[in-house]
């Protein structure tokens, strides 16, 4: 295999815009993108431009009568709303289709052995977008997707999904909690948004709850505790992550206390993980994170972790 990493992301994610002041908007990805090419780190690793999702691929894990209402509502000025957080404009379904498709296009190219890692830069988020079910700022549960078809058009037959966003990933969960192929990670503020599908109890969905404050030694402990005795008993051979950034002691939308070391450590310990049991195959893509700052300088740890690696 090919060692070396990639960097996916498009211009167009940028499309995607929602009412004036909502916390998910274009500025999260065009200053992460400007902090990284400022960085240096971006010169360090390939970076890759995804085709969208198409309506037939999307729908392997959305029924394709939801995907195809979805791109029926897209509006061609103004704004439609999907839920109270969630609207959708004119380049919005261009932007979650590339989103999906970077982590399609990421894990096609680990699979050829093109790649062995690649964090994808990408806006609408994903993990909150259920079955049928668009909500919480996300349209199409990218990550989800790419795992399905990491199982479907190779010969791995176990991958794991890990979540360290400050909202739980309810969708990936709802996807994935009658599939024991894919173990799903989340840690999350407890109680908090989303509130639905937190106590699905499944051999192969690993919810680890934390209480408002907390910082990144609880954090740890709580990691320590609920996944490494998970992975090492699943033993995925290809690890996807739901790299939400919101939980940093910055961030507008959450009330946990992580900063950067912290990021840098969770993403110290996935690799490790890739590396026992994956060969180092890890497709990583951006969820949540809203403080532009933070989540500048908290996916740069993210990113030199894999790049030392």
């Amino acid at each position: 295999m090919t060692r070396g990493g990639a960097l996916v992301t498009h211009e167009d994610c940028l499309l995607h815009r929602m009412q004036d002041g909502h916390f998910e908007r274009p500025e999260r990805l065009a200053h992460l993108l400007a902090y990284l090419n400022a960085s240096g780190i971006q010169q360090d690793m390939a970076t890759l431009t995804p085709e969208p999702a198409s309506i037939d691929l999307l729908s392997r894990i959305h029924p394709r009568h939801h995907v195809e209402a979805l791109e029926q509502s897209a509006p061609t000025e103004g704004l439609v709303r999907v839920d109270p957080d969630t609207a959708m404009g004119p380049g919005s379904m261009r932007a979650a289709q590339l989103a999906a498709g970077a982590v399609v296009d990421a894990t096609r190219g680990i699979l050829a052995g093109e790649l062995t890692w690649a964090f994808c830069a990408v806006r609408p988020p994903g993990h909150h977008a259920e079955e049928s079910t668009a909500m919480g700022f996300c349209f199409f549960n990218s990550v989800a997707l790419g795992a399905h078809v990491a199982l479907e058009e190779s010969h791995l037959e176990r991958v794991a999904i890990l979540d360290f966003d400050v909202h739980h990933g309810n969708g990936t969960v709802d996807i994935f909690k009658d599939r024991p192929e894919v173990l799903v990670c989340s840690s999350f503020q407890h109680p908090y948004y989303p509130h639905r599908l937190f106590d699905i109890a499944r051999p192969n969905i690993v919810n680890t709850p934390l209480d408002a404050g907390t910082d990144g030694t609880g954090f740890r402990r709580a990691i320590e505790r609920d996944w490494l005795p998970a992975l090492e008993a699943h033993k995925p051979q290809i690890i996807f992550v739901s790299a939400g950034f919101d939980a940093h002691r910055a961030d507008p939308l959450g009330g946990l206390l992580l900063v950067e070391a912290d990021y840098r450590w969770v993403t110290e310990l996935i690799a490790d993980a890739a590396d026992r049991y994956a060969e180092g195959r890890m497709v990583s893509s951006l969820e949540g994170g809203y403080d532009l700052d933070a989540l500048a300088c908290s996916v740069e740890a993210h990113l030199q972790v894999l790049l030392d690696h």
